[in-house]
């Protein structure tokens, strides 16, 4: 039976969704029905769709209260949106519906797991949140919650580890019909670790071992854990909280942390071998990965940063948006990642040039726009000199743009957004070493309205951030400090209205 605050929400949402027009929404990128989104949660594929629920507020455009937002879709790139899946109703997730993920039981019906919050008061005046997992079962479009929710709770953790810092619980089902759940949690160290439980049906949980500890090494609490299997390696992502940078591959802040490895099934015993950064840009945060009915395994992001989010103007009908959905492939024991494949599909209106040679600035007829996926060769244009910087601008108009810059002598990439619009103090550029030789780069570039995503190399490294420049900033030019010779091919992207079901 549905509660009078889920009722609510989905009024709330069906009424006001109307004053949000077509063209002021990206036009491939999953966002927010109406007010807050953040994490991605339940990605799946169900009843012949691919289902994306998220964490959403959906009264203000700032974090709240969390729901599940949801939305389905055919191919990952045009959604529809659905009613609210869940919102916080019961006595033990009455201060939010935290993240989780979802699958297909036997009997056809589609489980979810979620994180309940309840806020507890503290001595001193302040809360805590008590997290435990709950489940939900529905038939795609409505869910009902378990009724001996939550199924795991405190006395399931092992000795140590925080009642207040466990959530995100990602499950996944055996060859031989048995359940597998990853959760992330603060063990008695303060660091981060990710928790495995099992199950025979789905419903009755327990706890196994503890899969990965962070043991102070990248951040603190480690969020949004995922684990699967991919070109014969076994890969955790995870969400690190509080790093410290090292070097270029990891900055300040929350951040997004991929660890390759071996997996022994008999002992459910993870080795790590490799670890990297899962984007080198801005905004991406809590990943999580679906496997396709083809064999693809496909990654979503929220495309947002919890240090840059709450700093903005505050008349936003909508915020918060997913990246674009991504191809995995594990390559020389590193994570690659391309744009899903379908997104070829929409290209239209194709602009080439060979060979260009440039020194300062250049503009080229037919490359511009904000709904685009652009590819660019770099390499020097003088075999005797290397040349010093190479920078292409977008989303421009004579006052504003965003650029990605490249130094070939230092092999760093990097992103600045600085002239993009906004008049806070927020993080505006971000750099990365990136695998460059004799000064010759590939870059695809893709915009959606607000957001650029530039997959480097093939897929080897990505850099992701959006924003904030008017929709008629749409110009692109080229600059070179040296002689820069350069390969481009530019496609607009066909859009389509979004739906509701």
């Amino acid at each position: 039976m549905t509660s009078q605050t889920l009722r609510d929400a989905r009024k709330y949402e069906e009424v006001y969704e109307k004053n949000i027009s077509g063209e002021s929404r990206p036009a491939f990128h999953l966002s927010a029905r109406i007010g807050w989104m953040n994490d991605p949660n339940g990605f799946s594929y169900y009843d012949g769709k691919y289902h994306m629920f998220y964490q959403y507020h959906p009264y203000d455009c700032h974090w709240g209260p969390m729901h599940w937002g949801h939305a389905v879709s055919a191919d990952l790139l045009h959604w529809e949106y659905l009613p609210a899946a869940l919102a916080p109703d019961e006595s033990y997730d009455k201060d939010g519906c935290y993240s989780g993920s979802a699958l297909t039981l036997p009997d056809g019906r589609q489980l979810l797991m979620y994180t309940g919050v309840v806020r507890e008061p503290q001595k001193n005046g302040g809360f805590l949140e008590i997290q435990t997992q709950c489940l939900a079962v529905g038939d795609g479009r409505d869910y009902e919650k378990y009724a001996h929710n939550p199924v795991l709770d405190e006395k399931d953790l092992p000795k140590g580890s925080s009642r207040y810092d466990f959530r995100d619980p990602k499950m996944w089902q055996r060859a031989d019909g048995t359940y597998l759940c990853v959760v992330g949690n603060r063990p008695a160290d303060g660091s981060g670790q990710v928790v495995m439980f099992e199950s025979t049906d789905g419903f009755q949980w327990k706890f196994k071992k503890v899969l990965a500890e962070n043991q102070g090494r990248f951040g603190l609490m480690w969020e949004c854990p995922d684990f699967f299997f991919l070109d014969g390696k076994a890969v955790l992502i995870t969400s690190p909280q509080d790093m410290l940078p090292k070097e270029l591959e990891y900055h300040n802040g929350n951040g997004t942390l991929c660890l390759i490895g071996d997996y022994d099934k008999e002992t459910d015993t993870f080795t790590q071998q490799h670890d990297q950064s899962i984007d080198y840009g801005i905004d991406f945060y809590a990943p999580q990965t679906i496997l396709t009915p083809d064999g693809r395994r496909i990654m979503i992001g929220w495309m947002q940063n919890w240090d840059t989010c709450t700093l903005r103007n505050t008349d936003l009908p909508w915020f918060g948006q997913m990246s674009l959905p991504r191809e995995l492939s594990i390559k020389n024991g590193r994570l690659y990642q391309q744009p899903l494949r379908e997104l070829e599909g929409l290209r239209c209106n194709r602009a080439a040039y060979k060979n260009v040679v440039f020194h300062e600035t250049t503009v080229l007829p037919g490359i511009k726009g904000r709904r685009i996926d652009m590819e660019l060769s770099l390499a020097p244009g003088d075999a005797e000199r290397m040349y010093e910087k190479f920078a292409v601008r977008f989303a421009q108009n004579d006052r504003y743009y965003t650029a990605f810059s490249f130094r070939p002598k230092e092999s760093v990439l990097k992103i600045d957004r600085k002239f993009s619009g906004t008049r806070k103090a927020i993080i505006h550029q971000r750099r990365s070493l990136v695998n460059a030789k004799n000064g010759e780069l590939k870059l695809r570039l893709i915009l959606d309205r607000f957001s650029a995503e530039l997959f480097i190399n093939d897929g080897e490294q990505t850099m992701t951030a959006v924003i904030y420049t008017d929709l008629d900033a749409d110009g692109i030019s080229f600059y070179a400090d040296g002689s820069v010779r350069m390969d481009i091919v530019k496609f607009d992207l066909e859009e389509k209205e979004y739906e509701t079901v």
